[in-house]
Order: C-alpha cells, then structure tokens, then sequence
C-alpha cells in the first residue's frame, strides 16, 4: 500500500515569504525590472547610439538606482540580470546595497532564455531549471530576495496548445517551488505574447485557459500561494487588431480572466506591460483598479520598457543629462504607483510620449 507525502515550507519559511510578497505589492508600490539580459540591454542603448559595453550597462543601471530617495515611495523593488546583481556604483558601492538603503528590495531572473518546445508549431519553453537551487541559495546569501522567471506563450489559429500550457505551467511550477525552498519569492510569468490579430474575446479566453493550467501545476508542486506574485499580461486585443477597444473594455476582461482563475490566496499581481506604450500601461492599470468587479490581490505593475522608455530618451548617453532621466523616471514611477490604486488622474506623460514599446516575438 503505497502513500502519499508532500513536503511543504517550515512555518518560519512561509511567514517570511509572505511578508516579502506584502512588502513587494504594498499599496501604491510595483515593481521596476531592470533584469534585460546582455544582448537585450544592448538593443536599448543601440537606440540612443550608446554602445554596448560591460561599462555603459552598469553606467545606466547606476543612473537607475541613484535616482532620488523618492524612488522607493513608488518602488517597492527591482528585478536585477546576473550581471547587474554583481555591480556596484562609481564609489564602489554594491547596487544591491544601494537599492536596500532606498528600502527597495533586490530581486533577480533566474530563467535562462526561450528555446523551441520540440512538436509544436512554432512555440516555445524556457530553460534554466540545472543548477537553480545552488543559484537560488547564492543569491539569498547576496540579499536577494525574490526571482522572476518567464514563459512565454502565443495565440494562433492553433496555439497555444494543449503540450505548450502544461510544459510552461509546469516549468514555472517547479521554477517556483525551488525559489521558495530557497526562501526566495517567485513571480510566475506566463506571458501572452500581444502579436497577431486577434480580438478582446480571443485574448481573454486563452489568457483564462493559461492561468488555469497555470494554477493547477503549482497546486500540484504543494505552491504557498502566500509566497508568490503572479506576472500576466493585460488581456488587450492583437497588435494587428483592426477593430476599437476601450481602456474600459481591457480593464473589465483582464479582471475577469484573473477572478476566473487565479486564487485570492495570491500575494500580489504585478502587470507587464507587453510592449504597450507608457500612458497607455498606465492608463490600463489605473481602470484595472477603478473596474467594479471582485479584485481579491493587489493589482500592481513590474515594468521593464514601460518604466524606461522616457528615461532612455531623456539620457541618450550623456552624462550632463543623467539628472532629467532619473527624473522621468520617477516621474513614470510615480505615476505607475497612483495608477496601482486607481488614483492617476493623467497629464504626466514622459518625453518617450506614447511610443509604441511593441517588439514582435519579444525575447530577452
């Protein structure tokens, strides 16, 4: 007769998690992520004709993280790249410590890239799972103190499939279960890829399909729910979609899928901004909050281009520009943390204006 036994989390375990994942979406608080990878970060400053070297990537996360105190009254922390997590300022200071004394709270992706899922039309899973707990354990030791690992799925006539939503789901389950082993707090992020033409209802459909293959993987891993902030994308219409959509309408299906399928046990979601532009991320976060339907978590953001955009242009690589670019910076941060509690009320656009942020078939 055989039995079954699920090893769960140390009662000590599970409380610090918890407080981690409350700290991370405290109200009027998201999240910064600043984890582009080498070759991503490089297409950024490829932009503003700044090349890509070791030296300049540090040069604009410095910028990132010497920007005023202020910044940590609208972020609560910042998904840091391998690289950046080893860095320190000018002055020798660690950008770990840096961000601490802001009373932000470091974090780190874990994943290691996109690759083909083998026997699908064109779609994907993610690698990384060798070798995570001895990452995980390093990076606890550093003052780390949640990950982020992303997934990445897309809606075509016929996908995403039935073998890429249960593959990716558990991916990120088992990503997950040993972020927290580790006493790090995992984000899971199963990204809908906005490419294609499709409509509000397509988008909505699978986005609600995905979580639930999503949520079911982690009940499977024995998950503490309490631990974990949830990355989605906003359920929006495809980018090649000819029809109208309401910032409304976005906000009423993006809640809809969420209470549909994720449970309010969950610490937090934290938005991505899927190459929308920066008011339009705001603005969408900001009716996702104001939306008169049942909103059991914190609602919130962890954006990467829709954060950066302005602070980019504003810079341009010169070093007497540095002080306008943080100021657009907390200029979008604010914003983004009015919006989190349904509180923006507009006109603080960045000088990026609203610039489309869509790359097609996003990696990084």
């Amino acid at each position: 007769m055989s039995t079954r036994f699920a090893q769960y989390l140390h009662p000590e375990k599970e409380q610090e998690l918890a407080d981690i994942a409350r700290r991370l979406t405290a109200p009027g608080k998201g999240i910064l992520a600043a984890d582009e990878s080498v070759s991503t970060c490089g297409k950024r400053l490829q932009e503003i004709n700044v090349e890509n070297t070791e030296e300049n990537r540090r040069k604009y996360r410095e910028l990132l993280f010497t920007a005023d105190d202020t910044l940590g009254e609208s972020i609560s922390g910042v998904i840091l790249f391998d690289e950046t997590a080893r860095q320190c300022d000018s002055n020798g200071t660690p950008f770990i410590k840096i961000l601490e004394n802001k009373g932000i709270i470091p974090g780190i992706k874990v994943d290691k890239g996109v690759v083909p899922l083998a026997g699908t039309n064109n779609e994907c899973t993610t690698t990384g799972l060798d070798g995570l707990k001895e990452r995980c354990d390093e990076y606890k030791s550093m003052g780390i103190h949640f990950a982020k690992w992303r997934c990445v799925l897309k809606i075509t006539k016929f996908t995403p499939s039935y073998q890429a939503m249960i593959e990716n789901a558990n991916v990120l389950a088992r990503y997950a279960s040993i972020c927290q082993q580790a006493g790090l707090v995992p984000i899971v992020e199963p990204e809908i890829l906005p490419d294609g033409d499709h409509d509000l209802f397509t988008a909505r459909r699978v986005t609600e399909e995905v979580l639930a293959f999503q949520y079911k993987a982690l009940a499977d891993h024995h998950l503490f729910l309490e631990g974990t902030l949830l990355k989605p994308n906003m359920v929006t219409p495809g980018q090649s979609f000819t029809g109208r959509c309401s910032t409304e309408e976005v906000a009423e299906a993006t809640v809809q899928a969420l209470y549909r399928t994720v449970p309010a046990a969950v610490a937090g979601i934290v938005f991505l901004s899927g190459g929308q532009g920066e008011e339009s991320a705001t603005v969408n976060l900001n009716a996702i909050n104001r939306v008169p339907l049942r909103r059991p978590w914190p609602l919130t953001f962890s954006y990467g281009r829709a954060l950066q955009a302005s602070v980019l242009a504003a810079w341009g690589g010169k070093d007497d520009k540095i002080r306008a670019a943080q100021n657009e910076l907390l200029k979008r941060a604010k914003a983004n943390g009015l919006a989190s509690i349904g509180e923006y009320k507009g006109g603080m656009e960045g000088v990026a204006g609203e610039k489309s942020l869509f790359v097609k078939d996003h990696a990084y």
